[in-house]
C-alpha cells in the first residue's frame, strides 16, 4: 500500500514505537518516517507506507513549527521534564526583557545537539547512548529560527512558538536561552505542529506530488521507457539543465537527476496511490 500521511506521535513513547503501531493498525510492513521525534516529545510525524517511504528526502518539510513550554529554573541534564534534579526558585521576570531575548535568538545559531537526544551515532540513537552511561561526543550544528514568538508567561513557565529549520533542535535553543538569562532551564514539553505544510488531519492520506520539493520536467518519448528503465537522451526532455527533477506519468512518476547531460534514475516507477 503506497500511502503518505500525517500522524500524531503521543508523548512518552519513542518514534519507532509508535510506527509499530501504525503498522499493525494499517497491517503494513513497509513503513518509515521524517523527522524522529525524541519520547518525550509529541506531535507531527510523516509517515509514508509502501513506495512512498522512499520520498521523505524530497519532501517540502521547512519550516518547522514547534510549541514548547520552558521551565525556568529547573535543571535536566537531558533538558526535558523526565529526569529534573534541581529547582531553584527564581524571581520573576519582566516579560519585555524575556521577549526581547526571544528576538534576539533568531536566525543562524551554532549549537551542539542534547546528548539525549535521537541523533546517530554509529547507528545507534544518542539518547540510548546517554542512558546507557556510554561517553561520546556531537559535533556543532547549525539551525535558522525563523520565527520566535511567547505565546503565555505564567511564572516559571515559558511557553514559545518556534519556526526553525530542518536539524532544530528545541532543548538546545532553550538551553541557549536560559544561558543568555544566566539561570538554569528545562523543557516541560514540546509538540511539533508542522512539517512545511503538512499537518494532523486524523491520518489523512496525503497527495505527495504537491509535498515534493522537486521541479516537473517533461519527457517526449514513451512512458514505457521509463516505467522500465531504460537509458534515456537528453534531448527528449523539455529542461536539459542539470538538476534533479520529476516526471509524471498516468498511472506513475519517477524522480531523475540530469548532469552533464546524462540522465540517471533515483526513484523510479513510484505507482500513485489513489490520492492523486
Amino acid at each position: 500500500m503506497n500511502r503518505l500521511f500525517v500522524a500524531k506521535k503521543p508523548i512518552g513513547i519513542s518514534s519507532n514505537h509508535f510506527l509499530s503501531r501504525l503498522k499493525k493498525k494499517y497491517n503494513e510492513k513497509k513503513a518509515g518516517f521524517s523527522g524522529t521525534l525524541d519520547p518525550f516529545a509529541g506531535g507531527v510525524l510523516v509517515v509514508g507506507m509502501g513506495q512512498y517511504t522512499k520520498l521523505f528526502n524530497y519532501l517540502k518539510k521547512t519550516p518547522k513549527i514547534y510549541q514548547a513550554t520552558i521551565w525556568l529554573g529547573a535543571f535536566c541534564e537531558s533538558g526535558d521534564n523526565e529526569n529534573i534534579t534541581q529547582i531553584d526558585i527564581l524571581p520573576k521576570f519582566e516579560l519585555s526583557n524575556l521577549t526581547n531575548l526571544v528576538n534576539l535568538l533568531t536566525g543562524k545559531i551554532t549549537y551542539t545537539p542534547p546528548k539525549y537526544s535521537a541523533k546517530k551515532i554509529n547507528s545507534k540513537r544518542a539518547y540510548e547512548l546517554a542512558k546507557s552511561g556510554v561517553e561520546f561526543e556531537l559535533k556543532p550544528c547549525e539551525m535558522e529560527i525563523f520565527e520566535a514568538k511567547i505565546l503565555h508567561y505564567f511564572h516559571p513557565f515559558l511557553s514559545v512558538r518556534l519556526s526553525v529549520s530542518e536539524g532544530s533542535y528545541i532543548r538546545s535553543w532553550a538551553e541557549i536561552f536560559a544561558k543568555n538569562l544566566g539561570i538554569n532551564a528545562t523543557l516541560s514539553s514540546l509538540w511539533r505542529l508542522k512539517e512545511g505544510d503538512m499537518v494532523f488531519e486524523n491520518e489523512k492520506s496525503l497527495n505527495p506530488l504537491e509535498y515534493l520539493n522537486l521541479t516537473p520536467n517533461e519527457y517526449f518519448g514513451d512512458p514505457n521507457d521509463v516505467f522500465l528503465g531504460k537509458k534515456l537522451d537528453i534531448c527528449d526532455f523539455k529542461i536539459q539543465k542539470d538538476g534533479e527533477f520529476i516526471l509524471k506519468f498516468k498511472d506513475f512518476f519517477s524522480i531523475i537527476i540530469i548532469s552533464n547531460n546524462e540522465i540517471n534514475y533515483k526513484l523510479n516507477r513510484i505507482i500513485y496511490a489513489n490520492t492523486h
